[in-house]
């Protein structure tokens, strides 16, 4: 039962990894705008994160899809996860109202206080899905079942 649970898990994280990356792929420079509105990097590092993060996503993404490298990638999801849960609570603590930019957009958004619980709750439940997928490790349907066939190890003889 927790490899299909691993399959669901690796399949919801997945493809949320992908959407998110895939729509600002586009638009690299509302990727450094989004990135810059949490003021907490230094501005010297902001584009390259901004410019590089869809990609990060979009390849974290896929190989959660297609079950390569499931626990390496779970664990670049955790943390980006956790990053993102905690730049969403420092400009809430701040009172900072900007769109979290997870879907592109990003910048100055005067509702987003509003948003911040809903965003942090479904932040923290994809954080407890790759988390989960640490732990399991592998899942059914995946790739890395190919490419890392189990092996066991036959019992000593006379004993």
């Amino acid at each position: 039962m927790k490899e299909w649970f691993g399959v669901v898990a690796r399949l919801v994280t997945g493809v949320v990894w992908i959407v998110a990356g895939a729509i600002k792929l586009p638009d690299p420079a509302t990727s450094v705008q989004a990135v810059r509105a949490y003021q907490l990097l230094p501005s010297a590092i902001v584009p390259t994160v901004g410019q590089l993060l869809p990609i990060v996503e979009i390849v974290v993404g896929l190989t959660l899809v297609l079950g390569l490298l499931t626990r390496g990638a779970a664990v670049v999801s955790s943390v980006l996860y956790l990053a993102f849960i905690v730049g969403i609570i420092s400009v809430w603590a701040r009172g900072i109202t900007i769109d979290c930019g997870c879907f592109g957009g990003g910048g100055f958004d005067p509702d987003a206080a509003s948003q911040y619980p809903w965003e942090i709750a479904r932040d923290v439940g994809l954080l407890l899905l790759s988390l989960y997928l640490v732990w399991v490790g592998r899942t059914r349907l995946a790739v890395d079942n190919l490419i890392f066939r189990a092996t066991t190890t036959p019992a000593p003889e006379g004993r």
